[in-house]
């Protein structure tokens, strides 16, 4: 009798998985809100509190916050400089987010980074439920919410869902793009798509393009050459109404590149094209540089935790290559991949529109019962689930500790909870529990988004030098004139303001202060030497308020800022 009950409470542990899997999946509806409630767990930990990132994210919101400013929702500036590498998409996503907060009574608004953060936050959710979408044409209910369960814990979407930029929302429009190419391809004998569909295929290749340029259209259009040298056909293309989504598209997109021409005098493109885009093909992004393979290698820390059961799935994709929805998927992430490694310019974030895709594979082998322990060299490899958590748990500890002499003990907790969860998640693969094992990775990384992102960079206050500048700004009485010399972070503009002053040389620093009567100037350590030198021939005695020091992460250097002012005729 003892032995049966035994039996029974092993058997219901060991199918707990499964009937949350069961309760969850009874509707579209509830596997929705779980799927907002797993993304929203992920993303909001630190969404108000991470400071500004240099160096995009300011860039994007400081041009945003310049629309409202002026007034001219054409043109994209950041201070006086044009900023033509982007179309204006998701500035005045930006800057109607921004409206709203004005509207429901923040007076600060325009320097709070979290309002601009909105669109990046709605675009990562939609993400995860357009990746809902796309995979319904694959699978039944379980496998679409298994694969947007793991895009709603990838660490790259954790993290381009707390950056005003453009990635998190271009993810959304391939998503939506990509979902109905599926449709189009896989149900190619229907001969006709639903309007649904089509709506979302079409506003998604139009705000994609709004957004990110071409990047939309590079997505479905080497997909779709890809499976149609494989069909020897075009015609299924025609289901998605090529010329009524075209004539959308433009009604879309044609009156802003059409002022934006008019406004710049054609410098928007030979800016965009030019410098931007063949830049990264060519050397001009060189600080961006990286080898082939770099996106294969960082795939395991930005794809965590599916990464390393991704990795399993890979002869699985190539053994079932000729099967159609295999096929989509690899014509999905192959052809953009290679184009990817072989452009020189590199950074984590540009193959997140891909990964997707990377998911449908992986639960797919997965539930074909491919992917476990009976793979060669899995049980070792699977080590990477507990690795990241605790590599990360190791390294920002010691960052704190260099940089700041004391441990991260608010996340810490959360960080090694992360890490044990994660290490459960390893043993439950090595027993062949795969759906617990994917229910324990999306437990980990909610653990290790509070850990990381909701307390961990609260205590690395060594990193948040423009904020503690800008602490310094407001704290001594507002100066009505403040200018920076050697530090230059698009961050210290957002949150100073747009009139901050951007100079070169001590004797620049010099002369503002003394031609300015209430004024406020940061001097870098390297320029202090020069700075007081100029100081003494203009008879010039400017009060140092306080040294801000820290680590630049940008230009991986510690730095040493003087918070110098003069106070005359302060009001």
């Amino acid at each position: 009798m003892d032995g049966t009950v035994a039996q029974q409470n092993l058997s219901l542990r060991r199918f707990s998985a499964e009937q949350l899997t069961s309760f969850v999946e009874r509707s579209h509806a509830r596997l929705c809100a779980v799927l907002v409630l797993l993304s929203l767990a992920c993303f909001l930990p630190g969404f108000t509190s991470l400071q500004p990132m240099d160096r995009d994210e300011p860039r994007y919101a400081q041009a945003s916050k310049q629309m409202l400013e002026t007034g001219d929702f054409v043109d994209v500036r950041f201070q006086d400089e044009a900023r033509y590498k982007k179309p204006v998409g998701i500035y005045w996503m930006q800057s109607a987010s921004l409206l709203v907060a004005k509207a429901l009574g923040d007076p600060q608004a325009h320097k709070t980074i979290a309002y601009y953060r909105i669109p990046s936050l709605f675009g990562a959710v939609a993400t995860v439920l357009l990746t809902y979408w796309a995979a319904l044409a694959f699978f039944g209910r379980r496998g679409a919410f298994l694969t947007a369960a793991l895009m709603a814990t990838c660490v790259i979407l954790m993290v381009e869902a707390r950056l005003a930029k453009t990635d998190a929302m271009l993810a959304a429009c391939s998503v939506a793009v990509m979902g109905g190419l599926a449709r189009a391809y896989l149900s190619r004998g229907a001969g006709v798509l639903p309007r649904r569909a089509l709506l979302i295929f079409w506003t998604g290749f139009a705000l994609g393009i709004l957004i990110k340029g071409p990047l939309v259209l590079m997505f479905a259009g080497l997909a779709a050459a890809v499976l149609s040298y494989k069909e020897r056909s075009t015609r299924w293309l025609l289901t998605l109404r090529p010329w009524l989504g075209l004539a959308f598209t433009l009604a879309v997109v044609l009156p802003w590149f059409v002022a934006i021409a008019i406004k710049s005098g054609g410098a928007f493109y030979s800016q965009a094209v030019g410098h931007d885009m063949l830049g990264k093909v060519g050397t001009a992004q060189k600080y961006h540089w990286a080898p082939p393979g770099f996106y294969l290698l960082s795939f395991f820390a930005t794809f965590w935790p599916g990464a390393i059961l991704a990795a399993i799935a890979v002869p699985f994709a190539w053994i079932h290559r000729k099967e159609e929805p295999v096929a989509f998927a690899l014509a999905w992430i192959v052809p953009s991949w290679l184009v990817f490694e072989a452009v020189p310019t590199k950074l984590p974030h540009y193959t997140l529109p891909l990964l997707p895709a990377v998911a449908i594979v992986t639960v797919m082998a997965i539930s074909r019962h491919f992917v476990g322990p009976h793979r060669p060299a899995a049980k070792l490899a699977t080590i990477l689930l507990p690795f990241i958590p605790v590599g990360l748990t190791i390294g920002l500890s010691a960052a704190n500790w260099s940089f700041d002499g004391t441990l991260p003990y608010r996340g810490l907790p959360f960080m090694i909870i992360a890490s044990v969860i994660a290490l459960y998640a390893w043993w439950l693969f090595i027993k062949n529990r795969m759906l617990s094992c994917l229910w324990a990775g999306f437990l980990s990384a909610i653990c290790l988004s509070i850990g990381v992102f909701g307390f961990v960079q609260l205590d690395l206050r060594s990193l948040k030098i423009s904020e503690r500048l800008a602490e310094e700004a407001h704290r001594i009485g507002g100066k009505s004139f403040v200018a920076t010399l050697g530090y230059r972070e698009p961050s210290l503009v957002f949150l100073v303001g747009t009139n901050l002053k951007m100079l070169d040389t001590g004797r620049e620093a010099s002369a503002f202060l003394k031609e300015n009567s209430c004024a406020m100037a940061f001097v870098d350590k390297r320029f202090e030497g020069d700075f007081r030198a100029e100081n003494e021939r203009n008879g010039l005695v400017p009060a140092l308020s306080t040294r801000v020091s820290g680590f630049n992460i940008n230009s991986g250097k510690r730095v040493d800022i003087g918070v110098y002012s003069v106070d005359t005729g302060c009001p």
